[in-house]
């Protein structure tokens, strides 16, 4: 490449020794074509490739031969280039800012070499040819993975296994796909059934179920291929929807009813999901299932008696089973169902049965009459079903006849009537059977048996049954022998030793309540129905606003709601209304259960969905319990004469019946316990209510009334215009009937006491109590005491202040007059005392002069008073409220206290003792 000169000898030595007067820069600098070269980000060192290296020719002659720069064009690179060796002409390349792979991974520009021209002034530099530079940018992992969403949802369908249910995605800001590729997910979320693959798509690994669980929420996290982990994770939610099952859609289990607030929707957010099926048709029945309260529902609860007259039936009925009391004694042995809401349920578990005593049973039934009992019955135990008797009448002895009777047999209702010979001599209709399955289904029914003789007919719930068999019979022959009629069983006089009770049989097993027989008379449909509505039961809110299709019926008492579209969303919209109701003041608190079956028909089938049934509850929440209250004054004292007369006395004349429920705060109550059970007194207040009564009795305290000289009685007129009626026998009078408590009090006060002789009696005591819903709440006890005032005939007073009537209580009246001493400023004067002493003196003989002539009167009047009541016993002196007067007593008032004047001594009524006025003025001003 490079060439050489030959000099002679001789001129060489010469050139040697002569000074370097210029020098000839002949070649340009030389350098490779191109270059590559590598710098890892954020660094300042270029590795080129191969290195970067300049060569001149004019080597090794200074200047010429040297390179001075390197000198880059183009891009606006970030490089720059650096001699290290001029002689040998390397160099290196570096940033001259840093390098961002983010924000460029590749640089592209143009060098040249330059030499350093022909002199130290560096003139006539010669330059290289252009090599091209290809500088790659390394990338450093700086960067974590972000996901691109920040929450990610997704849906499936239980019981199936997906090979993806969605995909997370990540992704990395660096610039090399090292670093900024994704090279793997993990599920964070431990003990989860689902995986993820290295792409971000999720799956399950078991099969999910609705009804387990309804929603997962995992976290996930991402890794680059430099292994570098997700700052945050991001969280995936699943949720397992159910397999489309037709079925009915937002109910809720339980539904709260307070009472008094109406109606009450059960339903407002129900709907029928039927999964898009072609439907033609769907039939709803809604039941509210009451049979475990009382007599099969929510009814009143009063006795039978004031029921019947609550309906407007005919009076003249005579209930059988009525509550035990002294003068209805007969039902006290019987089982009685307890906890039914004060129900009067008698239980018969074949062992007992009740004698209805000869006074109390009808006597007169003719041809019209009516049998009426609620029964709850199954079937008969044991193999062989036998009579099961609810009522019988009976010869009571020697022949053992069934002249009437009701019972039970192989689940059919036969009631028999034997007609007398004197009625009768044909062969006439005798027994009358009705096979119905509401008989032995355990459940309570009212049953009426209307009796038109030959026709009989029977009302089951309201609804009319014809006997579908009835058997003729001679009649029986008249004879005298008495009857029994009994309650659940059969009088009969069995001779064997071993028979049971030698007296009864066909026991009854099952449970009666309210047993009435009213003869003369057929009870109405209209009265039957009133007997055994419910007051509670179903109903339909905003009937106008239902679809035009839609079709809807209920039974008779409410309990069961039909309801028929042709549309499912007028369905919806229907059953949206359906609401529970209960019209009772104080309704039984407890569940009631609803049962729902649906019944959907598709277009050319008859079924085709089939819907699950729904079982809901509805809980009545516990009324405000009244509290019944009769205040009134407790003492009635009045003189003999009042006691005496045709009207007696009003004992509870001054009566008042209020009532009162008792209200909390916004807590709710009106106490309340912590934690560590100390009771916490929370404000509370009563609020008066108004509700009506169904018997107030008014007891005799002590020994019972004697009718040989006195009576306790109320007179007709002051029950007409009220559902009142009143019986009274010698341990009190009871007022019973479903009557507001304004015409309970206006009966009480005009119930009479009387006494012709009261000469014998001192004192006569009574207790009055009341009840609402036949005692499910009770008033307090009442107690009140007739005091008799004795007293002498009338005679003439010299003084009546002295002399006051002897029935007023014994209070003294002063005789002198306050104003006696209002005039004393001091101490009083000698003069006035004088005249105080001198009256007071003249005064004193006329009081014993006037005391002697009313106590000689006194004793011709006792005896005379003796010698009328015939009653050597009496002993004036030991009356309840005699007053001795004592003819040496004078009262009058000084100051605050009382004075009696005894003889010539002053008696103060704090028991001090003055003997003369002027120590009584001192001790009145004194005390003033």
């Amino acid at each position: 490449m490079f060439s050489t000169l030959v000099f002679p000898q001789k001129t060489v030595a010469f050139m040697a020794f002569l000074p370097c007067v210029f020098t000839v820069n002949k070649h340009k600098p030389w350098i490779e074509t191109s270059y590559h070269g590598v710098i890892t980000e954020n660094m300042d060192t270029v590795l080129l490739d191969p290195p970067l290296v300049a060569l001149d020719k004019d080597a090794p002659v200074p200047y010429a031969g040297e390179i001075c720069a390197f000198k880059i064009y183009g891009q606006d690179a970030p490089f720059e280039a650096v001699v290290l060796n001029r002689t040998s002409g390397e160099g290196v390349l570096r940033a001259s800012s840093p390098v961002d792979c983010e924000s460029q991974k590749e640089y592209t520009f143009i060098i040249q070499a330059y030499d350093c021209g022909a002199g130290p002034s560096g003139a006539d530099w010669k330059k290289s040819h252009k090599a091209v530079v290809h500088i790659q940018v390394d990338d450093v992992n700086e960067f974590s993975p972000v996901f691109r969403e920040s929450l990610y949802k997704a849906s499936v369908t239980e019981g199936k296994i997906y090979d993806s249910i969605l995909q997370v995605e990540a992704w990395d800001q660096d610039c090399s796909p090292q670093y900024s590729q994704i090279c793997n997910y993990e599920i964070v979320t431990s003990g989860t059934p689902f995986a993820i693959d290295r792409n971000g798509n999720i799956r399950n690994t078991e099969r999910l179920s609705y009804d387990k669980q309804q929603s997962y929420k995992i976290m996930v996290t991402a890794f680059d291929c430099g292994q570098k982990r997700a700052k945050e994770d991001v969280a995936v939610h699943i949720e397992v929807k159910p397999v489309c099952k037709p079925g009915w859609q937002g109910w809720n289990k339980r539904v709260d009813y307070e009472p008094g607030t109406g109606s009450k929707q059960l339903f407002p957010k129900m709907h029928l999901e039927t999964c898009d099926g072609p439907l033609s048709g769907v039939k709803v029945m809604v039941e509210l299932q009451t049979n475990h309260i009382g007599k099969g529902c929510d009814r009143e609860t009063y006795s039978e008696k004031s029921l019947q007259k609550l309906c407007g039936a005919a009076s003249g009925s005579t209930d059988l089973l009525p509550a035990p009391s002294p003068s209805t004694n007969w039902t006290a042995s019987l089982l009685t169902d307890s906890g039914r809401d004060s129900d009067l349920i008698y239980r018969f578990d074949g062992r007992q049965a009740a004698n209805v005593p000869d006074h109390v049973v009808p006597q007169n039934l003719t041809d019209q009459f009516t049998v009426a009992t609620w029964m709850k019955h199954g079937p008969s135990p044991g193999l062989r079903a036998e009579k099961e008797t609810l009522l019988c009448n009976s010869d009571k002895t020697e022949m053992n006849r069934h002249h009437y009777s009701l019972y039970v047999h192989n689940c059919r209702l036969v009631f028999l009537l034997r007609r007398d010979f004197t009625q009768v001599d044909t062969f006439r209709p005798a027994e009358f059977h009705w096979k119905l399955e509401q008989i032995c289904d355990k459940e309570w029914h009212y049953y009426v048996i209307n009796v038109e003789f030959p026709a009989v007919t029977l009302f089951v719930d309201g609804v009319t049954y014809e006997p579908y068999l009835v058997t003729d019979d001679w009649p029986i022959h008249a004879s005298k022998i008495d009857t029994q009629l009994t309650v659940g069983a059969c009088w009969q006089e069995l001779k064997a030793e071993n028979e049971r009770n030698h007296n009864e049989m066909d026991y009854f097993h099952g449970s009666l309540s309210g047993l009435t027989i009213r003869p003369g008379r057929i009870e109405t449909q209209k009265v039957i129905s009133c007997l055994q509505a419910c007051k509670e039961g179903l109903d339909i809110n905003s009937l106008e606003s239902l679809a035009k299709d839609i079709k809807f019926h209920f039974n008779p008492a409410q309990s069961v709601l039909v309801v028929e579209g042709e549309d499912v969303d007028s369905i919806n919209t229907a059953m949206t209304k359906v609401s529970y109701i209960n019209s009772r003041q104080f309704p039984t608190a407890g569940l009631r259960r609803l049962h729902i079956t649906t019944t959907v028909q598709c277009f050319g089938e008859d079924t085709c969905l089939s819907i699950p049934d729904i079982k809901a509850v509805v809980m009545v929440l516990p009324p405000s319990e009244p509290r019944i209250t009769i205040i009134g004054s407790n003492r009635l004292v009045r003189p003999a004469s009042d006691l005496r007369g045709p009207l007696g006395v009003a004992p509870f004349k001054e009566l008042h019946i209020t009532s009162t429920v008792m209200k909390g705060d916004s807590f709710g109550g009106c106490e309340c316990r912590d934690a560590t059970g100390l009771l916490w007194m929370l404000s509370c207040h009563t609020i008066p209510v108004m509700h009506n009564l169904d018997y107030c009795d008014v007891l005799v305290i002590g020994e019972e009334l004697n009718p040989d000289r006195e009576s306790l009685e109320i007179h007709h007129s002051a029950l007409l215009g009220k559902h009142l009626d009143a019986t009274n026998s010698t341990s009190g009078i009871s007022i019973y009937g479903v009557d507001s408590m304004a015409h309970y009090e206006q009966a009480l006060r005009q119930v009479r006491y009387r006494n012709w002789r009261p000469a014998t009696l001192s004192e006569r005591r009574f207790r009055l109590t009341c009840s609402e819903l036949n005692g499910r709440y009770t008033s307090n006890e009442f107690n009140l005491e007739v005091s008799v005032l004795h007293h002498s005939a009338p005679v003439e007073h010299v003084n009546h202040m002295a002399a006051q009537p002897q029935y007023m209580r014994p209070v003294h009246h002063p005789l002198m007059i306050h104003s006696l001493n209002s005039h004393i400023p001091g101490s009083a004067p000698p003069a006035a005392t004088v005249v105080i002493v001198v009256c007071i003196a003249a005064l004193v003989v006329i009081v014993v002069i006037g005391v002697y002539r009313i106590h000689a009167t006194h004793q011709e009047g006792s005896r005379d008073e003796e010698e009328e009541v015939k009653d050597p016993e009496v002993d004036w002196n030991n009356s309840a409220l005699t007053i001795t007067v004592n003819p040496m007593e004078v009262t009058l008032n000084v100051g605050a206290k009382s004075v009696i004047f005894i003889g010539q001594r002053y008696h103060m009524a704090d028991g001090d003792w003055l003997d003369n006025p002027d120590e009584m003025e001192m001790e009145r001003r004194r005390d003033s």
